[in-house]
Protein backbone atom coordinates (compact mmCIF):
# COMPACT_ATOMS: atom_id res chain seq x y z
CA UNK A 1 0.00 0.00 0.00
CA UNK A 2 2.75 2.78 0.95
CA UNK A 3 4.74 1.63 -2.62
CA UNK A 4 1.47 2.33 -4.13
CA UNK A 5 0.84 5.59 -2.49
CA UNK A 6 4.58 6.58 -3.00
CA UNK A 7 4.43 5.60 -6.77
CA UNK A 8 1.35 7.72 -7.14
CA UNK A 9 3.08 10.64 -4.76
CA UNK A 10 6.45 10.24 -7.60
CA UNK A 11 3.79 10.25 -10.25
CA UNK A 12 1.83 13.74 -8.89
CA UNK A 13 5.29 15.67 -8.64
CA UNK A 14 6.36 14.43 -11.68
CA UNK A 15 3.08 16.23 -13.75
CA UNK A 16 3.82 18.76 -11.56
CA UNK A 17 7.28 19.25 -12.42
CA UNK A 18 6.72 18.48 -16.52
CA UNK A 19 3.84 21.04 -16.60
CA UNK A 20 5.92 24.00 -14.68
CA UNK A 21 8.26 23.19 -17.24
CA UNK A 22 6.61 23.13 -19.79
CA UNK A 23 5.01 26.75 -18.90
CA UNK A 24 8.54 28.17 -18.24
CA UNK A 25 9.52 27.26 -21.98
CA UNK A 26 6.43 28.85 -23.41
CA UNK A 27 6.93 32.13 -21.10
CA UNK A 28 10.49 31.99 -22.71
CA UNK A 29 9.26 31.32 -25.88
CA UNK A 30 6.72 34.12 -25.69
CA UNK A 31 9.01 36.89 -24.33
CA UNK A 32 11.80 36.10 -26.71
CA UNK A 33 9.38 36.66 -29.61
CA UNK A 34 8.02 39.76 -28.18
CA UNK A 35 11.68 41.01 -27.79
CA UNK A 36 12.10 40.44 -31.44
CA UNK A 37 9.12 42.20 -32.25
CA UNK A 38 9.92 45.07 -30.28
CA UNK A 39 13.46 44.77 -32.12
CA UNK A 40 11.84 44.78 -35.20
CA UNK A 41 9.56 47.69 -34.67
CA UNK A 42 12.40 49.47 -33.58
CA UNK A 43 14.59 49.26 -36.81
CA UNK A 44 11.74 49.85 -38.77
CA UNK A 45 11.51 53.39 -37.09
CA UNK A 46 15.29 53.71 -37.52
CA UNK A 47 14.68 53.16 -41.17
CA UNK A 48 11.60 55.88 -41.54
CA UNK A 49 13.36 58.11 -39.70
CA UNK A 50 16.61 58.11 -42.09
CA UNK A 51 14.58 58.21 -44.93
CA UNK A 52 12.08 60.54 -43.94
CA UNK A 53 15.43 62.65 -43.63
CA UNK A 54 15.90 62.19 -47.26
CA UNK A 55 12.85 64.36 -48.56
CA UNK A 56 14.45 67.45 -47.05
CA UNK A 57 17.75 66.67 -48.25
CA UNK A 58 16.46 66.21 -51.86
CA UNK A 59 14.67 69.34 -52.12
CA UNK A 60 18.27 71.43 -50.48
CA UNK A 61 20.22 68.64 -53.40
CA UNK A 62 17.77 69.98 -55.94
CA UNK A 63 18.69 73.68 -55.41
CA UNK A 64 22.72 72.48 -56.77
CA UNK A 65 22.11 69.93 -59.77
CA UNK A 66 19.38 68.23 -61.75
CA UNK A 67 16.80 65.55 -60.69
CA UNK A 68 18.09 63.31 -62.97
CA UNK A 69 21.44 63.53 -62.42
CA UNK A 70 20.98 63.58 -58.64
CA UNK A 71 19.47 60.25 -58.61
CA UNK A 72 21.56 58.31 -60.81
CA UNK A 73 24.72 59.75 -58.51
CA UNK A 74 22.89 58.78 -55.42
CA UNK A 75 22.30 55.00 -56.48
CA UNK A 76 25.86 55.26 -57.68
CA UNK A 77 27.49 56.24 -54.72
CA UNK A 78 25.32 53.65 -52.80
CA UNK A 79 26.01 50.92 -55.13
CA UNK A 80 29.59 51.67 -54.94
CA UNK A 81 29.18 51.55 -51.18
CA UNK A 82 27.48 48.16 -51.12
CA UNK A 83 29.85 46.63 -53.55
CA UNK A 84 32.90 47.86 -51.03
CA UNK A 85 30.98 46.79 -48.16
CA UNK A 86 30.39 43.04 -49.60
CA UNK A 87 34.07 42.68 -50.51
CA UNK A 88 35.82 43.94 -47.37
CA UNK A 89 33.37 41.80 -44.95
CA UNK A 90 34.24 39.16 -47.61
CA UNK A 91 30.44 37.96 -47.98
CA UNK A 92 30.56 37.74 -52.11
CA UNK A 93 29.58 34.63 -53.19
CA UNK A 94 29.15 32.57 -56.38
CA UNK A 95 26.33 30.44 -54.49
CA UNK A 96 23.60 32.78 -54.64
CA UNK A 97 19.86 31.78 -54.09
CA UNK A 98 16.90 34.13 -55.41
CA UNK A 99 18.69 35.48 -58.48
CA UNK A 100 15.58 36.22 -60.14
CA UNK A 101 13.83 37.57 -57.60
CA UNK A 102 16.62 39.85 -56.43
CA UNK A 103 16.77 41.33 -60.33
CA UNK A 104 13.44 42.00 -59.99
CA UNK A 105 12.68 43.44 -57.05
CA UNK A 106 16.34 46.10 -58.20
CA UNK A 107 14.52 46.78 -61.47
CA UNK A 108 11.41 47.90 -59.81
CA UNK A 109 13.27 49.91 -57.44
CA UNK A 110 14.93 51.50 -60.66
CA UNK A 111 11.89 52.23 -62.13
CA UNK A 112 9.62 53.60 -59.31
CA UNK A 113 12.23 56.13 -58.54
CA UNK A 114 12.63 57.13 -62.39
CA UNK A 115 8.89 57.52 -62.04
CA UNK A 116 9.14 59.36 -59.31
CA UNK A 117 11.36 61.95 -60.44
CA UNK A 118 9.78 62.16 -63.88
CA UNK A 119 6.65 62.44 -62.44
CA UNK A 120 7.49 65.33 -59.96
CA UNK A 121 8.44 67.77 -62.85
CA UNK A 122 4.66 67.93 -63.59
CA UNK A 123 2.96 67.55 -60.86
CA UNK A 124 3.31 69.33 -57.37
CA UNK A 125 5.21 68.19 -54.13
CA UNK A 126 2.68 67.80 -52.04
CA UNK A 127 0.82 65.76 -54.30
CA UNK A 128 3.75 63.39 -55.49
CA UNK A 129 4.58 62.55 -51.49
CA UNK A 130 0.60 61.77 -51.14
CA UNK A 131 0.38 59.60 -53.90
CA UNK A 132 3.72 57.83 -53.39
CA UNK A 133 2.74 57.08 -49.46
CA UNK A 134 -0.57 55.42 -50.53
CA UNK A 135 1.59 52.26 -50.88
CA UNK A 136 0.46 51.50 -47.33
CA UNK A 137 -3.15 51.33 -49.06
CA UNK A 138 -1.66 48.87 -52.43
CA UNK A 139 0.72 46.87 -49.52
CA UNK A 140 -2.88 46.01 -47.31
CA UNK A 141 -4.38 44.94 -50.62
CA UNK A 142 -1.81 42.89 -51.92
CA UNK A 143 0.07 41.39 -48.97
CA UNK A 144 -2.79 39.19 -48.53
CA UNK A 145 -3.23 38.04 -52.29
CA UNK A 146 0.32 37.65 -52.28
CA UNK A 147 1.37 36.35 -49.46
CA UNK A 148 -1.54 35.08 -47.39
CA UNK A 149 -1.40 37.39 -44.63
CA UNK A 150 -4.23 37.69 -42.60
CA UNK A 151 -5.34 41.39 -41.27
CA UNK A 152 -6.84 41.92 -37.95
CA UNK A 153 -9.34 44.48 -36.80
CA UNK A 154 -5.87 46.15 -35.42
CA UNK A 155 -4.05 46.13 -38.47
CA UNK A 156 -7.18 47.31 -41.00
CA UNK A 157 -7.59 49.95 -38.61
CA UNK A 158 -4.23 51.03 -38.85
CA UNK A 159 -4.20 51.32 -42.73
CA UNK A 160 -7.05 53.38 -42.62
CA UNK A 161 -6.10 56.04 -40.01
CA UNK A 162 -2.45 56.21 -41.41
CA UNK A 163 -4.61 57.20 -44.80
CA UNK A 164 -6.40 59.92 -42.80
CA UNK A 165 -3.06 60.97 -41.67
CA UNK A 166 -1.33 61.45 -44.81
CA UNK A 167 -3.82 63.09 -46.30
CA UNK A 168 -3.87 66.00 -43.81
CA UNK A 169 -0.19 65.68 -43.62
CA UNK A 170 0.42 66.42 -47.21
CA UNK A 171 -2.90 67.92 -48.87
CA UNK A 172 -3.77 70.16 -45.44
CA UNK A 173 -6.99 69.58 -46.98
CA UNK A 174 -6.41 72.25 -49.71
CA UNK A 175 -7.73 69.33 -52.37
CA UNK A 176 -8.48 72.23 -54.73
CA UNK A 177 -4.64 72.36 -55.28
CA UNK A 178 -4.87 68.85 -57.31
CA UNK A 179 -6.97 69.74 -59.69
CA UNK A 180 -4.53 72.26 -61.00
CA UNK A 181 -2.11 69.19 -60.67
CA UNK A 182 -0.96 67.37 -63.95
CA UNK A 183 -3.05 64.45 -64.67
CA UNK A 184 0.50 62.93 -65.88
CA UNK A 185 2.34 63.43 -63.40
CA UNK A 186 -0.05 62.50 -60.67
CA UNK A 187 -0.43 59.17 -62.74
CA UNK A 188 3.54 58.57 -63.09
CA UNK A 189 3.88 58.74 -59.25
CA UNK A 190 0.91 56.82 -58.55
CA UNK A 191 2.56 53.80 -60.29
CA UNK A 192 5.80 54.76 -58.35
CA UNK A 193 3.76 54.12 -55.25
CA UNK A 194 2.03 51.11 -56.49
CA UNK A 195 5.67 49.55 -57.33
CA UNK A 196 7.38 49.83 -54.04
CA UNK A 197 3.79 48.38 -52.67
CA UNK A 198 4.99 45.49 -54.58
CA UNK A 199 9.01 46.48 -53.94
CA UNK A 200 7.87 46.04 -49.98
CA UNK A 201 5.72 42.61 -50.29
CA UNK A 202 9.02 40.99 -52.17
CA UNK A 203 11.55 41.76 -49.69
CA UNK A 204 9.47 39.64 -47.35
CA UNK A 205 10.16 36.36 -49.05
CA UNK A 206 13.65 37.46 -49.99
CA UNK A 207 14.76 38.51 -46.25
CA UNK A 208 13.28 34.63 -45.21
CA UNK A 209 14.94 32.81 -47.96
CA UNK A 210 18.32 34.67 -48.27
CA UNK A 211 21.42 33.12 -46.90
CA UNK A 212 23.71 36.63 -47.64
CA UNK A 213 21.59 39.86 -46.80
CA UNK A 214 25.03 41.75 -47.66
CA UNK A 215 25.54 40.51 -50.94
CA UNK A 216 21.55 40.79 -51.63
CA UNK A 217 21.30 44.12 -50.78
CA UNK A 218 24.46 44.84 -53.20
CA UNK A 219 22.44 43.19 -56.29
CA UNK A 220 19.09 44.61 -55.77
CA UNK A 221 20.82 48.47 -55.43
CA UNK A 222 23.36 47.04 -58.88
CA UNK A 223 20.08 45.88 -60.69
CA UNK A 224 18.61 48.95 -59.55
CA UNK A 225 20.70 50.95 -62.08
CA UNK A 226 19.43 49.40 -65.14
CA UNK A 227 16.40 51.03 -65.58
CA UNK A 228 18.54 54.36 -64.70
CA UNK A 229 21.09 54.11 -67.27
CA UNK A 230 19.13 55.67 -70.17
CA UNK A 231 19.77 58.75 -67.81
CA UNK A 232 23.24 58.46 -67.17
CA UNK A 233 23.90 60.64 -70.29
CA UNK A 234 22.21 63.52 -68.63
CA UNK A 235 24.33 63.24 -65.50
CA UNK A 236 28.07 62.48 -66.96
CA UNK A 237 28.57 65.87 -68.49
CA UNK A 238 27.23 67.77 -64.89
CA UNK A 239 29.76 65.77 -62.69
CA UNK A 240 32.56 67.81 -63.09
CA UNK A 241 30.80 70.85 -62.64
CA UNK A 242 29.11 69.89 -59.37
CA UNK A 243 29.72 71.82 -56.32
CA UNK A 244 30.86 70.47 -52.71
CA UNK A 245 27.28 70.97 -51.51
CA UNK A 246 25.61 68.81 -54.45
CA UNK A 247 28.45 66.48 -53.11
CA UNK A 248 27.60 66.32 -49.90
CA UNK A 249 23.54 65.36 -50.37
CA UNK A 250 24.15 62.81 -52.77
CA UNK A 251 26.89 61.18 -50.18
CA UNK A 252 24.83 61.85 -47.36
CA UNK A 253 21.08 60.78 -49.53
CA UNK A 254 23.33 57.79 -51.05
CA UNK A 255 24.53 55.89 -47.40
CA UNK A 256 22.43 57.36 -44.65
CA UNK A 257 18.80 57.68 -46.94
CA UNK A 258 19.42 54.12 -48.35
CA UNK A 259 22.62 51.74 -48.19
CA UNK A 260 21.81 52.16 -43.68
CA UNK A 261 17.66 52.36 -43.55
CA UNK A 262 17.59 49.62 -46.28
CA UNK A 263 19.59 47.37 -44.17
CA UNK A 264 17.38 48.28 -40.69
CA UNK A 265 14.19 48.04 -42.54
CA UNK A 266 15.07 44.37 -43.96
CA UNK A 267 16.32 43.53 -40.29
CA UNK A 268 13.15 44.27 -39.27
CA UNK A 269 10.85 43.18 -42.12
CA UNK A 270 12.27 39.70 -41.18
CA UNK A 271 9.64 39.75 -38.10
CA UNK A 272 7.33 41.54 -39.13
CA UNK A 273 4.24 41.20 -41.87
CA UNK A 274 4.45 43.91 -45.39
CA UNK A 275 1.80 45.55 -43.42
CA UNK A 276 2.54 46.71 -40.14
CA UNK A 277 6.11 47.98 -41.67
CA UNK A 278 4.71 49.79 -43.93
CA UNK A 279 2.49 51.60 -41.35
CA UNK A 280 5.46 52.28 -39.04
CA UNK A 281 7.40 53.08 -42.23
CA UNK A 282 5.37 56.57 -42.34
CA UNK A 283 7.29 57.92 -39.33
CA UNK A 284 9.32 59.00 -42.54
CA UNK A 285 6.44 61.97 -43.16
CA UNK A 286 6.49 63.16 -39.54
CA UNK A 287 10.20 63.34 -39.72
CA UNK A 288 10.25 65.06 -42.87
CA UNK A 289 7.82 67.77 -42.19
CA UNK A 290 9.61 68.69 -38.82
CA UNK A 291 12.69 68.95 -40.40
CA UNK A 292 11.65 71.01 -43.00
CA UNK A 293 9.50 73.08 -40.50
CA UNK A 294 13.00 73.61 -37.89
CA UNK A 295 15.48 74.07 -40.83
CA UNK A 296 13.70 75.22 -43.81
CA UNK A 297 11.59 77.52 -42.74
CA UNK A 298 8.44 75.29 -43.45
CA UNK A 299 5.16 76.25 -41.50
CA UNK A 300 3.65 73.05 -39.78
CA UNK A 301 -0.26 73.64 -39.70
CA UNK A 302 -2.80 72.42 -36.79
CA UNK A 303 -4.20 69.91 -39.53
CA UNK A 304 -1.23 68.69 -40.09
CA UNK A 305 -0.38 67.87 -36.96
CA UNK A 306 -3.46 66.29 -36.41
CA UNK A 307 -2.12 64.04 -39.63
CA UNK A 308 0.99 63.36 -37.60
CA UNK A 309 -1.13 62.46 -34.35
CA UNK A 310 -3.31 60.24 -36.67
CA UNK A 311 -0.44 58.28 -38.23
CA UNK A 312 1.25 57.75 -34.58
CA UNK A 313 -1.82 56.29 -33.51
CA UNK A 314 -2.08 53.58 -36.85
CA UNK A 315 1.51 53.23 -36.21
CA UNK A 316 0.65 52.25 -32.12
CA UNK A 317 -2.53 49.95 -33.34
CA UNK A 318 -0.10 48.17 -35.61
CA UNK A 319 2.64 47.45 -33.74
Amino acid sequence: MNELRESEALESLKNVLHYWFETKVKLLRNTNGASTRKKALLLTVLAGFLWGTSFPSIRFGLQYMEPFTFVFLRFLIASITMFSIMIVTKNASINLNNKRLILLLGIINGVAYLLQYVGMVYTFAFASSLFVNLSVVWVALLSPVVLKERLSRKKVAGVIVSLFGVVLMTTNLEFGSLEKADFFGNLLVIIAGMLWAVFIIFNKPLIGQTRNLVQSMTLILIFTMIPLLPIATFSIENILTLSWQAWTVILYTAIMCWVVPYYFWLKGLKHISPVTSAVVLLTEIIIAVAISTIFLGEILTVIAGIGGTFIIIAILLVS
